[in-house]
């Protein structure tokens, strides 16, 4: 699996491990780099059958297995004590690693997260399944920044938007692993017990005008989790980490300094 280490080497530095969401691909999360590597060592991979690590995935191929395989990267590569940020797919894989005990989880941030599957989330799903069946990547990849993306920003940022997407279909995953790992996020539904016995203190992002996951869910889970805060922001869409980087790096960055230098966390 492709993994990239940024920022600080020191044995002292915090680390940071990013997971993405359905997309897996370590570059979602470039906006977040210039503001965090001078303090942390930060952590992004592409996960399994995606990007630069590529491989069929089985047809069974779960949240927990996606969890396992950070498990054994990050100790592969000596990496013990970690904070967990994850979008959408990404923050399932931290609630996954949270319900395993992963040794070294030290916090998560969720952004876009839920416990369970909206019948909306769901149904937008469908609907870009049917669009990759019927009429191929380059229409599905199109489609995407309709469901990732407010539409102000679509328009503001429509030339480089065109230049991902040529990219994007050039690099498009093979057809099988997109839709397992589709249903494995489909499938992840941990039940209230194994939330209620997370410890680790959880930040959970989410945007009031995500069209892809409701910002209620986020809500939902944060009233599941024992120690967590939920922070909801008028604008961003479902991918906010890109449209408003500088809101969710200080939103980032007041979260760990509270859970590594045991501050009050100020929004």
């Amino acid at each position: 699996m492709h993994i990239e280490i940024h920022g600080r080497r020191d044995a002292d530095a915090p680390t940071l491990v990013f997971s993405s969401g359905l997309g897996g691909a370590a570059h979602f999360w470039m906006p977040q780099l210039d503001a965090l590597t001078s303090d942390y060592r930060v952590v992004l991979y592409d996960q399994l059958g995606t990007g630069k690590s590529p491989a069929a995935l089985p047809a069974d191929y779960s949240i927990d297995a996606m969890a396992s395989e950070l498990r054994t990267l990050l100790a592969s590569h000596g990496i013990g004590a970690y904070h967990l940020i994850g979008h959408a797919l990404g923050g399932l894989v931290g609630l996954a690693l949270a319900i395993q005990q992963a040794p070294g989880l030290r916090s998560l941030t969720l952004m876009n997260t839920w416990s369970r599957v909206s019948p909306h989330t769901a149904r937008c799903f469908s609907v870009r399944k049917q669009l990759l069946a019927g009429s191929g990547p380059a229409a599905y990849v199109e489609a995407q920044a309709l469901f990732l993306y407010p539409p102000d920003w679509i328009a503001a940022n429509i030339e480089q938007l065109q230049i991902d997407d040529r990219k994007h279909v050039a690099g498009f995953p093979p057809t099988d692993n997109l839709l397992r790992r589709i249903a494995a996020l489909q499938a992840f539904a941990p039940d209230t017990q194994a939330l209620a016995n997370i410890r680790q203190p959880a930040l959970l992002i989410a945007n009031r005008d995500d069209m892809l996951v409701p910002w209620q869910c986020s809500r939902e889970l944060a009233e599941q989790l024992p120690n967590a805060r939920l922070e909801c922001f008028d604008y961003g869409g479902h991918a906010s980490s890109v449209t408003c980087p500088d809101t969710i790096n200080t939103t980032l960055r007041r979260f760990l300094a509270s859970v590594i230098h045991d501050t009050e966390f100020a929004a």
